[in-house]
């Protein structure tokens, strides 16, 4: 994070139809953007869609994050990094720019200082040490081990680590120039050009005590590189295809945003050069039989926060904001660090004061990681993720073991992190995924899919995928899709979903004979991406998403009929995430969320009429289930009169309402963002979360 001015964003992308079946000096370097003449576009192994490669399947946990500014991290990805590290796992953050901005390290109520951008991003860099000692549990200047590492390609990095009671936090600074002599901010431009050359900042007090610089190729090689290197099972990145965002020229840079968007460049070309990188070492790791790398990723959205409901709760919010006080530093303090002790318009209270709110909210660009879970016809439950960019099946060796196989590889990669899955009434399983089907830097194409994959028999094989191509039409629309959701309707057609560039709502339809019709704009207000669909008692599709004042809801006049958009759920309470919608016997569908910036539960009945409820509408709210406090999205199961219900306390541990009682998970490791609830044919609940090596569990209370 860093509250600059902004340029446009780079990159573009387009729809794409295909069937992939058949795819087999001391101080501070002068800052100058040079340019030379355009060297060979490098073409990489290509990412390989096809299934059956074999996969990584045993190395320690271990998070690795990719971020554009000093902050990023502490803004945006808390509490998921705290609660990863908190619960033993070893942590890499890697913070590709230097931070420097425009050299002025701010304190508030004093004069501004002069510019000094070596200082600047020193400073920041010790705030992240002063953070990261706290979310250790030493002195806030505790001493780190402060080296330079080699990277790929001869370029070299700051790196600072810190150990305490076997616990581990890496830093590593790439620092490259936020800005070139053009006037152009340098990661973005670097993503654009070819023929640039991005020079980095020495950090005054560094080790480092000579500037280098980077080619487009040559940050990539360098993150791949680094991945290769420490071989993390989770990756932590930026918004690599932020929303489009219709602000005036006035708010655009007062919020310190990209031209149409709703995020800083900065954090958008640090996201598309992770997802390449990313791309890069799978398919190196995979050229000659090697493994699939097994790795899980979740990006962040950043500016975006500032849009939407806020959906952190006081308890929560207040630890998050807390670990940004020790960033933020003050002036007089003694931290032995000349060049400053802080981001010094950061510390305090003021991350809380700032109208943009941006520490209010962890959102993620894709729901997920997390498996999507099934079951097979001998009993046994079969769960299917993304791993290694790529779709996996995991299946219990026994029914109700809790144990599972080896991981399958069902290739399709390169997947955005969580799978839409759904059962055919003849029991076969259908799965669709979000791919980045073309993702290049300097005028290359950058494009996205949805891709579907089908089972050939229950409980077997499954077919070659198949690309549906892209709602949107214009090469920029095309990257704003969000991850599919797929419903069976009792008629057997199969609705796909997808949140699309205006924020509204497209669909798909296979039809019982296995075609898929056109794509179809449903109408209907702006939502969060985080649908919940579902088939009432009468047949009828049904989709809820979260807006900025309601809930929104889409759904069929009559079984078989189109679903278009209805009125919204008014006079309810907004909620901060998705809601979970679950049918009832009688026609209705409950609805399950928290609202914004609130812990409780908030119960929502809908479908009943204006004569039964007193209102005019059809959202009733009801009291709400006590208990159940916490934060982020709920799942729910079973019966609105005796529903199962999943979520998190506001610690992050997961915890499951039955109708006997509550029951909280805290022998288990750390579960990621998407746990997901499951019942089986007997009824009984199933809990599946990825914990921090990348690895389901299951919990079966």
């Amino acid at each position: 994070m860093t509250d600059r001015s902004a340029l446009r964003e780079p990159g573009s992308g387009t729809a794409r139809r295909t069937v992939l079946a058949a795819a087999g000096a001391t101080g501070l370097a002068a800052l100058t953007g040079c340019t030379a003449p355009s060297p060979p576009r490098r073409r990489d192994p290509a990412a390989d869609p096809m299934p059956g490669l074999p996969i990584s399947t045993s190395h320690p946990a271990l998070m690795l994050q990719v971020l554009a500014h000093p902050d990023d991290d502490l803004y945006f990805m808390n509490p998921d990094t705290q609660q990863a590290l908190d619960g033993g796992t070893p942590l890499v953050c890697v913070y590709l720019t230097g931070g420097e901005a425009t050299g002025v390290n701010r304190i508030p109520g004093r004069p501004l200082p002069a510019p000094d951008k070596a200082a600047y991003s020193s400073a920041r860099h010790q705030g992240l040490r002063q953070a990261y000692a706290t979310l250790l549990g030493v002195p806030m200047f505790a001493e780190w081990h402060r080296s330079v590492m080699e990277l790929e390609g001869g370029h070299r990095a700051e790196l600072n680590t810190l150990r305490h009671q076997g616990r581990k936090v890496d830093l590593v600074f790439v620092n490259t120039a936020m800005h070139t002599t053009y006037g152009r901010l340098g990661l973005p431009s670097l993503w654009q050009d070819r023929r640039l050359v991005l020079p980095t900042v020495v950090a005054e007090g560094s080790p480092l005590r000579k500037a280098g610089s980077y080619t487009y190729d040559g940050l990539i090689d360098v993150l791949a590189g680094l991945f290769a290197h420490y071989r993390p099972s989770i990756v932590h990145t930026m918004d690599p295809d932020p929303d489009i965002q219709h602000s005036s020229e006035a708010v655009r840079i007062s919020d310190s945003e990209q031209p149409g968007y709703s995020d800083h460049p900065d954090h958008t070309a640090t996201a598309l050069f992770t997802w390449a990188s990313l791309i890069r070492w799978v398919a190196r790791s995979t050229q000659d039989g090697g493994r699939v790398p097994s790795f899980a990723v979740t990006s962040f959205r950043g500016y975006y926060n500032r849009h939407w409901p806020k959906n952190l709760p006081p308890a929560v919010l207040a630890e998050k904001a807390s670990h940004l006080v020790p960033y933020g530093g003050e002036a007089d303090w003694r931290c032995g660090n000349p060049a400053g002790c802080g981001d010094y318009n950061v510390g305090g209270g003021r991350p809380l004061t700032n109208r943009k709110g941006w520490v209010r909210s962890t959102h993620y660009r894709y729901p997920g990681p997390r498996p999507t879970l099934a079951t097979e016809p001998d009993g046994r439950l079969v769960g299917y993720e993304v791993l290694g960019l790529r779709a996996v099946r995991r299946r219990e060796t026994v029914p109700g073991s809790g144990v599972w196989g080896t991981p399958d590889d069902l290739g399709g990669g390169p997947l955005a992190p969580v799978l839409g899955g759904t059962t055919l009434p003849d029991g076969r399983h259908v799965l669709a995924g979000l791919r980045f089907s073309a993702l290049e830097g300097h005028g290359g194409d950058n494009e996205r899919e949805i891709v579907v994959l089908e089972q050939r028999y229950p409980g077997g094989a499954f077919r070659a995928w198949t690309g549906l191509g892209n709602p949107e039409r214009t090469h920029d629309h095309g990257r704003r899709l969000g991850v599919p959701v797929l419903v069976t309707a009792p008629d057997g057609r199969v609705h796909l979903f997808v949140r699309n560039a205006e924020k509204g709502l497209s669909t798909r339809v296979r039809e019982t004979d296995g075609r898929w019709g056109d794509w179809r704009d449903t109408g209907g207000g702006e939502v969060q991406d985080g649908l919940s669909a579902v088939v009432d008692a009468e047949g009828r599709v049904h989709v809820f998403a979260a807006g900025r004042f309601a809930v929104h809801h889409w759904t069929q006049d009559e079984p078989g009929k189109e679903v278009t958009a209805r009125t919204q759920v008014t006079g309810v309470p907004v909620p901060g995430d998705g809601p979970a919608a679950l049918p009832g016997p009688d026609g209705s569908i409950e609805l399950y969320y928290r609202a914004a910036a609130k812990a409780a539960l908030t119960t929502v009945r809908t479908g009943e009429t204006a004569e039964e409820t007193g209102i005019d509408g059809y959202g009733r709210r009801v009291p709400d289930r006590a208990g159940f406090d916490g934060y982020g999205p709920v799942a729910a199961a079973g019966t609105p009169g005796a529903p199962v219900l999943l979520g998190r306390t506001d610690s992050g541990l997961l915890q499951l309402r039955t109708p006997t009682g509550l029951l909280v998970q805290r022998d288990r490791p750390v579960a990621l963002d998407g746990p997901v609830l499951h019942l089986t044919p007997a009824g009984r609940p199933v809990v599946a979360a990825l914990g921090p090596d990348a690895v389901p569990w299951l919990w079966r209370p």
